[in-house]
C-alpha cells in the first residue's frame, strides 16, 4: 500500500504530472519563501537602523514590510497547491493575483521611505 502524500487535497486527485513541471512549481514556491524572509529581513533592518527617516514613515513601511512578508509565507504555499493540483488534473494553471499583490505592497513602502526621507 503506497503512503498518503500531504496535502490530501492536492495528491488526492488526477495523476503524477512531469516532473519537471512539479520540481518548477516547487521552485517558484522556494523563491516566494525567500522573498518572504527578505521582506521579514527588511522590515527589520529598517527599524533597526533607521536611516534617519521621519519615525511614523519609518515605523509604517517596517510594519507593511513585516505584514507583508508574514503573509507572503502561507499565500506562497496555497499558489502552490493551486498550481500542483491544475498540473495533476490537466486543467490550465490558474491565474496569480499574488505577484500584484506583492508589488503594490513593495510600491507602498518605496512611498513611505521616500516621505520619510522627504520629511525627516
Amino acid at each position: 500500500m503506497a503512503k498518503q502524500r500531504f496535502p490530501r487535497f492536492v495528491f488526492g486527485s488526477g495523476r503524477e504530472p512531469d516532473a519537471r513541471f512539479t520540481m518548477a512549481n516547487e521552485r517558484t514556491f522556494l523563491a516566494w519563501i525567500r522573498t518572504s524572509l527578505a521582506l521579514i529581513a527588511g522590515g527589520i533592518a529598517l527599524e533597526v537602523l533607521g536611516l534617519g527617516l521621519h519615525d511614523g514613515f519609518r515605523i509604517a513601511a517596517s510594519i507593511t514590510l513585516l505584514a507583508a512578508g508574514i503573509l507572503a509565507a502561507p499565500l506562497a504555499w496555497a499558489n502552490w497547491a493551486h498550481i500542483e493540483r491544475a498540473l495533476r488534473n490537466d486543467q490550465p494553471l490558474p491565474a496569480g493575483i499574488f505577484p500584484m499583490i506583492m508589488a503594490i505592497i513593495v510600491s507602498i513602502v518605496g512611498v513611505l521611505v521616500l516621505l520619510g526621507f522627504l520629511l525627516a
